[in-house]
């Protein structure tokens, strides 16, 4: 019986006490006679009893209301596995009195952001998911949460001048210098290593510049002679990217390049492919369908997986315990920088990590 949901009826049977006299038991409320209080005392010990205390909550009928802040998913497969993270959580707390109202802003456009973070505080939801990608405009929105005391958890982009409940996602600073020890492996001449910020502005996003300060700091902590070129395509045209992209390919000593956004890598494999550069190792982010797709044919060396699924799930996790519950999520949630090869990436996506 204790391998399995106890409810009060299962007690009341047990104990041989009416439904009533248990859940004036459990609740401390209304009179119990001292044998029945005694009956349902031993069964609770011999069920190993443990209340629910969510069940507890129940009883003040509040809906409660989460809003997710993040990138349009339909511009970015990225984006989409976190929106389908958030709806993963959703569903589990359902059941409670949650729903979550998503929010989608365009990850090319800063003023977007703006407009959209306005219409969520207008909204005045009890809790915010938030992927603060662009750094200036975020700040001022995080000064408003905190004027009008409502909680917020960020994924993806930590802001270090902010506080919030918790942030969720990866060291980028040791993430870039992963990419670089990737890049570097078993390269034992000198050489030129690349690191591509493209469709997003590095300037102003956090995420992107940790990962080229990490980037950098490994070469120069390991006192190796190596060229390294920052190629910072911001939302540039296509074609002027890929010409840039295609000047960089034609450089004499180039050994490897990573590639700081996940989107991204779709085309510069291709270019790779176009310009007969198979030898140049490649390392980027995420598994997105063609990303994968390039790990198989082996033109992708290494993918650094961020899982942006499971980030946007355990967001809306830690904000329903907190306003359900009142438990305080870690303060800052690091998940492991998970490196990803043709040798095992079929056990990865067979995994319920993934």
């Amino acid at each position: 019986m204790s391998k399995k949901k106890i409810r009060i009826k299962d007690i009341a049977q047990l104990a041989g006490v009416s439904v009533g006299t248990v859940d004036r038991v459990l609740h401390k409320r209304g009179k119990v006679s001292e044998e029945a209080l005694r009956k349902v005392q031993d069964t609770l010990r011999a069920i190993e009893y443990k209340p629910n205390l969510i069940a507890r909550t129940l009883g003040s009928k509040k809906i409660y209301r989460i809003a997710a802040l993040i990138p349009d998913p339909s511009l970015d497969e990225y984006w989409n596995l976190s929106y389908l993270g958030i709806g993963q959580a959703e569903e589990e707390w359902a059941q409670y009195d949650f729903h979550v109202e998503p929010f989608f802003f365009n990850l090319y456009d800063s003023n977007s952001f703006r407009s959209v973070a306005e219409a969520v505080c207008a909204s005045a939801p009890d809790g915010i998911l938030v992927a603060p990608v662009f750094y200036q405009e975020a700040l001022p929105f995080f000064g408003l949460l905190n004027a009008k005391g409502i909680p917020y958890v960020l994924f993806n982009t930590n802001i270090p001048e902010v506080e919030p409940l918790s942030f969720i996602g990866q060291n980028l600073f040791e993430s870039g210098k992963v990419g670089a020890e990737l890049l570097y492996l078993q390269q034992n001449t000198k050489g030129t290593f690349a690191l591509l910020h493209i469709n997003e502005n590095s300037l102003n996003s956090v995420h992107l510049l940790e990962k080229e300060r990490g980037f950098k700091e490994y070469f120069r902590e390991n006192n190796l002679q190596a060229d390294i070129q920052v190629l910072d395509s911001g939302n540039g045209e296509g074609a002027s990217v890929e010409k840039r992209i295609g000047e960089l390919l034609l450089h004499p000593e180039l050994k490897g390049i990573l590639v700081t956004t996940s989107k991204a890598i779709p085309l510069v494999s291709s270019l790779l492919e176009k310009h007969g550069k198979r030898d140049i190792r490649l390392v980027g982010y995420d598994l997105l369908e063609e990303n994968i797709h390039y790990l198989k044919t082996g033109v992708v060396n290494f993918l650094i997986n961020q899982n942006p699924k499971r980030q946007a799930f355990l967001g809306i996790t830690y904000l329903a315990n907190y306003l359900l519950l009142k438990k305080e999520p870690p303060r800052t949630d690091l998940f492991p920088l998970e490196i990803i090869t043709r040798q095992n990436l079929k056990s990865y996506l067979e995994s319920e990590i993934h």
